[in-house]
């Protein structure tokens, strides 16, 4: 496997915690906070900053030890590696409280639209809205590829801190220095409780240091340079949330009006210190931040999600990566409709005041709550987990180590637990049952096994050049092997492997560049059985295949791999996304059709099946039939690379005498063969497509290539399948085929279902019009 490239120095480790801590924690609950104890409100910051301290430091240590994205969920399946259901539970609960805090972040900024932005002939617009709309976009764009690098993360964050000095330097130049302090001085209240419940919320502020640890696999020097990001990054946070309360204080707007604004107060304040141009400065800023902070925050929930996909205990899809995009796409996709789903339920299905469904009021309060509770509880376990870890694995090598072990975590688990229990109710309550919810899902459901554990590499890879002879195989690398083209051959039998390899030899010659061909075998684990009974028999399986080959002088560059694994078509697929296949050839269903049918729907790349007829595949004389639809267009492609390799073509253009469709125009198809140098066009008439293409292959002894559609299901149901009758029909005649499956996004699948549909009326139109053109005709007109 490719390993990660540390590439982030301290700077900018430090700048991803201090980007991330500045967001909407400061921006809304600065208001709420004045509101609620005044001056003592600098106090509640400084309690949830030391809490998130002593966890901070308890993800140093773990950082220093598995330098690894992951955070929270990494440490504790590591530590836990027994306890599948309490790691399943801190994953459920950290990608709740990533999404909820997101949501959280978009939510804030959703009011702050409302307040300063929006103008009022647009204020009938339900509140959440500019938040869903920023979500969506946020999870299209993660899901595509775009992130921060580096250099614009230290300028985003730089700005960041610019619009926070403007905003405290405005205050001590509106009343002075010296006034200034003295009002914040006099502004304390002693209210414990309403203090711890303002701490409580303030938490979420402070959790932006995960983010430090969640990129350690990309920081250079980790073990170092990661305890060092976290802690300045919380100091500095801290000074400055210190002396924008004092700004706060200082504000000229009366506390009531404060306590009103709520999450929009420091906007109002803004005004009342730097005017109409100030204030626009604080807005965008807020604004700039949130929005920045929620990027951060869905690419960690989705980095959560991919790695629970990975290790069995989310849908498997969470961990696959796009091919096109690099990114975990259905994990980011996942987390951006629960931040959508928060966003509607807390803010307009159940909003804090006004008519809500079920007289059930929440807001914006109680999705901090939310937010917040879901960290917490992952946070108090990442604490026990480090005193665990330190008696189970006393001799692991720690770049960091916590002082005062085990004291220093309990005080961290009991000051989490405390400010669970100052959070708002109904936000925990919700948070609660989510997770309770999720907890018996996973149960009903009972996970998958991990990825790394499914998966045996009995042999490794183990190369032949076509000049004869073994070289030693590489993993494929990330830089010069961009132009490889490269094809994945599973071997079910081996006695097919010579005519696989030598028609993934002939494919891989029609694309420029260089080609890789990777034979792979996987030897299937039957369940209870121990992986050492059945290894042996696959390294044998190997050595057959290799001498197969070798007798059969099959004249291509090649390696030859074996694997057990318990699950075959989940194996194929996972080579075929690691080694970033291009092409995959195997075998048509026959034995075993649920396996090759699951791998054709879900391959990451094209697939093309052979079946029937002779031991070796001839590919200089092609059958192909005329058609339409995006399955027998992406076929096309490869037909007219083969022909510009030398291969002659039979184009055959059927009309169905029993009902089964008719004929088609050739001229489409003829027009996407522009390299081919011989095509000959037949005109048949046979009872069904099937018989006419299978007949006239047969009559022309070529090789019968028709396209497939990836999932054939529906057109199964409906309006039966012409490739699996053309397979069985070419079987019982001799005639050897190959089945050509493209790649398939959702548009062309929803092109695929309909496109019986429009062929029908399509010819029935045609019909219509030659039935007038006959009428007009006979009337002489």
């Amino acid at each position: 496997m490719v390993e990660h490239t540390r590439t982030l120095d301290f700077k900018i480790a430090f700048a991803i915690g201090l980007g991330t801590m500045i967001a909407a924690g400061i921006f809304s609950l600065s208001g709420t906070a004045v509101a609620e104890v005044g001056s003592s409100a600098v106090i509640a910051f400084v309690i949830a900053a030391v809490i998130a301290g002593v966890t901070a430091a308890a993800y140093s240590e773990f950082a220093s030890i598995y330098s690894e994205n992951g955070g929270g969920y990494l440490f504790c399946s590591r530590t836990f590696e027994d306890s599948d259901l309490l790691t399943y539970g801190i994953g459920a609960s950290l990608f709740l409280g990533y999404t909820g805090t997101t949501a959280f972040y978009l939510a804030t900024m959703d009011e702050w639209f409302f307040r300063f932005v929006l103008p009022e002939s647009l204020h009938f617009l339900p509140h959440g809205t500019t938040a869903v709309v920023t979500a969506v976009l946020l999870g299209v764009l993660n899901a595509r590829g775009t992130e921060e690098s580096g250099t614009f993360q230290l300028l985003v964050t730089g700005a960041k801190v610019a619009v926070l000095f403007a905003f405290i330097g405005g205050a001590f130049a509106f009343k002075g220095p010296a006034a200034a302090v003295g009002t914040f001085a006099t502004g304390f209240q002693a209210e414990p409780v309403n203090i711890l419940t303002v701490s409580a919320l303030a938490f979420i502020t402070f959790f932006g240091f995960s983010a430090i640890a969640a990129s350690a696999g990309e920081i250079i020097e980790p073990q170092r340079t990661v305890p060092l990001a976290i802690g300045a990054s919380i100091v500095t946070v801290t000074v400055l949330y210190a002396f924008v309360i004092v700004a706060m204080v200082n504000s000229p707007i009366p506390a009531e009006i404060i306590a009103q604004e709520g999450e929009t107060a420091m906007g109002r304040v803004a005004a009342s210190f730097l005017g109409p141009v100030g204030r626009s400065l604080i807005v965008a800023g807020a604004i700039f931040s949130m929005v920045s902070a929620s990027n951060a925050s869905i690419l960690a929930a989705s980095s959560i999600g991919s790695l629970m996909g990975r290790q069995g205990q989310a849908p498997r899809r969470f961990s696959r990566i796009h091919r096109e995009f690099g990114t975990p796409f259905w994990s980011v996709m996942t987390a951006t409709g629960v931040i959508v789903a928060l966003i509607v339920a807390f803010i307009a299905m159940f909003p804090a005041e006004g008519a809500a469904l079920g007289g059930i009021n929440l807001g914006l309060t109680a999705l901090t709550g939310f937010a917040t509770l879901n960290l917490l509880l992952p946070l108090a376990v990442v604490n026990v987990a480090l005193v665990y870890s330190r008696r189970r694995f006393p001799d692991l090598k720690r770049g960091f180590r916590v002082p005062g072990v085990p004291a220093v975590p309990v005080i961290g688990v009991l000051a989490n637990v405390a400010l669970i229990y100052n959070l708002p109710v109904d936000g925990v309550i919700t948070g609660l049952l989510l997770t309770v919810g999720l907890l018996v899902a996973y149960l009903v459901w009972g996970g998958a096994p991990d990825v790394d554990e499914l998966v045996e590499r009995v042999v490794p890879p183990r190369a032949r050049a076509a000049s004869g002879g073994q070289t030693e195989a590489t993993e494929p690398s990330e830089a010069a092997d961009t132009e490889t083209y490269r094809i994945l051959v599973p071997i079910a039998r081996p006695e097919s492997a010579a005519r696989h390899v030598r028609l993934a030899a002939a494919l891989a010659a029609s694309h420029a560049g260089e080609a890789e061909i990777h034979v792979l075998t996987v030897t299937e684990l039957p369940d209870q059985t121990p992986n050492e009974l059945v290894r042996d028999t696959a390294a044998a399986r190997v050595d057959r295949i290799e001498r197969l080959l070798e007798d059969a002088g099959v004249d291509a560059d090649y390696t030859v791999e074996g694997h057990l694994c318990r699950d075959v078509s989940f194996d194929v697929l996972q080579t075929a996304r690691e080694s970033a296949a291009d092409l995959l050839v195997m075998g048509y269903p026959e034995e075993r059709p649920e396996i090759t049918e699951t791998v054709e729907f879900n391959a990451p790349c094209d697939v093309v099946y052979a079946t029937g007829g002779a031991s070796a595949l001839d590919l200089r004389t092609l059958t192909i039939g005329v058609g339409g639809g995006p399955h027998q267009r992406a076929l096309l492609d490869i037909a007219d690379s083969l022909g510009g390799s030398g291969t002659s073509v039979h184009l055959v253009n059927v009309t169905p005498t029993g009902g089964g469709g008719s004929g088609e125009d050739p001229g489409v198809t003829l027009s996407a063969l522009s390299t081919v140098e011989s095509v000959e066009v037949h005109n048949v008439t046979a009872d069904s497509v099937a018989d006419g293409l299978v007949s006239k292959a047969a009559e022309a002894d070529s090789i019968l290539l028709i396209g497939a559609s990836r999932d054939r299901r529906l057109r199964r149901w409906v309006f039966g399948s012409t490739p699996d009758r053309v397979v069985e029909q070419a079987r019982e005649a001799g005639v050897p085929v190959l089945v050509y499956a493209s790649a398939q996004g959702f548009p062309e699948r929803l092109e695929d279902y309909l496109f019986p549909v429009y062929r029908y009326l399509r010819q029935k139109f045609q019909r219509s019009v030659a039935a007038l053109r006959g009428d007009a005709d006979a009337h002489g007109t």
